[in-house]
Formats: C-alpha cells, sequence, structure tokens
C-alpha cells in the first residue's frame, strides 16, 4: 500500500492535542520539520504553528497558494466542500458515536445493555435454526 497523505500546503488534519482537540484544520505553510502553520476558520481554529505529532493529516487537500490569508482560505474550504465530506466519513461517525455513547446517563446505558443481550439472543436462535436445516 502507498502512502498518499503527505504533508503539503492545503492538506486538511484534524487536531488531536490540545485545545482545540477534534477540530478541523488546513495547514498554510510548512514551518520546520516538526511544526506547521495552520489555520481552521469554518471551526474557530485561529492561525498558529502546531506540531505534526498534534494533529492527523486526512485525505482531504484544498487548492491554496502558500501562506494564504484567512480569506482565500475560508473561499477554498467552502469551494472543496470539506465540512460536507468530512460530515460523511467513516472517522467522523465513530467520533460522533463516542461522543454520544459517552453523554449516556447510567439507566440509557443499562437499557442498552438489555437491548444487545436481547439482539443477541435473537441472534442465537436464528444461527440454532440455521444450523438445524443443514
Amino acid at each position: 500500500m502507498v502512502f498518499t497523505r503527505f504533508v503539503e500546503v492545503g492538506r486538511v488534519a484534524i487536531i488531536t492535542d490540545g485545545p482545540d482537540t477534534g477540530k478541523l484544520c488546513v495547514i498554510i505553510d510548512v514551518v520546520d520539520q516538526k511544526k506547521a502553520l495552520i489555520d481552521g476558520p469554518a471551526h474557530g481554529v485561529k492561525r498558529q504553528a502546531l506540531q505534526f505529532n498534534r494533529m492527523s493529516l486526512l485525505d482531504y487537500t484544498i487548492k491554496i497558494p502558500r501562506s494564504a490569508r484567512e480569506k482565500t482560505v475560508k473561499k477554498a474550504w467552502a469551494a472543496a466542500e470539506i465540512d460536507k465530506q468530512w460530515a460523511e466519513s467513516s472517522r467522523y461517525k465513530k467520533t460522533e458515536l463516542r461522543k454520544r455513547r459517552a453523554a449516556l446517563t447510567d439507566f440509557q446505558r443499562f437499557k442498552v445493555k438489555l437491548l444487545k443481550r436481547e439482539r443477541q439472543r435473537i441472534i442465537r436462535g436464528k444461527e440454532k435454526l440455521i444450523q438445524k436445516g443443514k
């Protein structure tokens, strides 16, 4: 499998550490081997230098020049429909599911446990019927 997510100007990333954790940003310029200048106008991330080990690169890129202004980045972000693509990705759906599960109360977790148990009981019953049919 060939690596395709390179650090480049216009590469969209998700911040994995710090106060902006979970927000999307775009690489504006590469500062050195460990840092990049990022901006995330659509998600409230201010322009700043961020270490590469505090972000995770995504498959999306936008066409912007090096050290582009915030207005230019915002237009390119909207034109590429990054938010729409991100909302359709499996990674976004998994993080939303984790957030929803973390917000459950004790009683809601108990109800989920009972529903899972009932689902497994139905699945096991169907499996037994299939095995007897052979």
